[in-house]
């Protein structure tokens, strides 16, 4: 395995008494899809910013490759409905001296090339997902992160934004962090599953977490698409096939 560009280890992290992260660790490789799924309230977008350094846990490690560039799509943006802010400046705020070549191009790879004159107020919630992942793409990254990269968007648009990401990964090669609230959308995209709340409740391949019993009494067979608040304590792990790991060797699960 290629040197990860991204690596937490035990990450442990309390807020006014309460525990948001219990001995989370991950990593993630360049050409890899690695999705947290959890309820809400597990942890996730603050195991997110952990990653991005922008906050500091109270014990465990936070590596990342020397001079990784990381692009970030956050969960939502908060403007002022009154400010007309085109794409095209969005753009250019967060990234100075951009070309109109340069311009062309981001908003080309994600298929957003016809907003560019449009408010960013007024875009429809598949076009600015489209509009942030362009802007995440900016600085040409290692790594990308997203925290709920498909919110607000209906299931068309979700397909399509999952299929784009996965695009954006083969065509670049890059790591990918995602967080997500259901994991039968990403299946497909996905190479790593990590089942968060508060702790690591189960992880690995998507085929391997999907036939877990604690997923299915999630989702069920019915495929609901949200996940109830839960607690679960694992006691094993997944080999690279899926299979589940103890003292004695891999085996199945029953």
């Amino acid at each position: 395995m290629t040197e990860s560009l991204l690596h937490l280890h035990n990450i442990r992290l309390r807020r006014d008494d309460r525990t948001i992260l219990d001995g989370v660790s991950l990593k993630v490789h360049a050409g890899e899809i690695h999705t947290v799924i959890g309820p809400n309230g597990a942890g996730k977008t603050s195991l997110v910013r952990v990653a991005l350094g922008l906050i500091t846990a109270d014990s465990g490690e936070r590596r990342v490759r020397p001079g990784l560039r990381i692009g970030y799509m956050p969960q939502k943006l908060e403007l002022n409905a009154s400010l007309p802010l085109s794409v095209k400046r969005f753009l250019q705020l967060a990234r100075p001296g951009l070309t109109p070549a340069d311009m062309d191009q981001i908003l080309g790879d994600v298929g957003a090339r016809h907003v560019a004159a449009t408010a960013v107020t007024r875009l429809s919630g598949g076009e600015l997902q489209r509009v942030l992942l362009a802007r995440a793409l900016l600085r040409n990254p290692e790594l990308l992160v997203l925290d709920e990269p498909a919110q607000g968007v209906d299931i068309t648009g979700q397909e399509e934004l999952y299929t784009l990401i996965g695009r954006m990964r083969d065509e670049r090669g890059l790591g990918v962090l995602m967080v997500s609230h259901d994991l039968h959308l990403v299946m497909a995209a996905t190479d790593h599953v990590l089942c968060l709340n508060q702790h690591v409740c189960c992880e690995g391949h998507p085929e391997s977490v999907s036939a877990h019993p604690e997923y299915l009494r999630l989702f069920g067979a019915q495929g609901v698409k949200g996940l109830a608040v839960y607690s679960h304590h694992h006691d094993h792990h997944h080999d690279t096939h899926g299979g589940v790991c103890t003292h004695e060797g891999p085996h199945e699960h029953h």
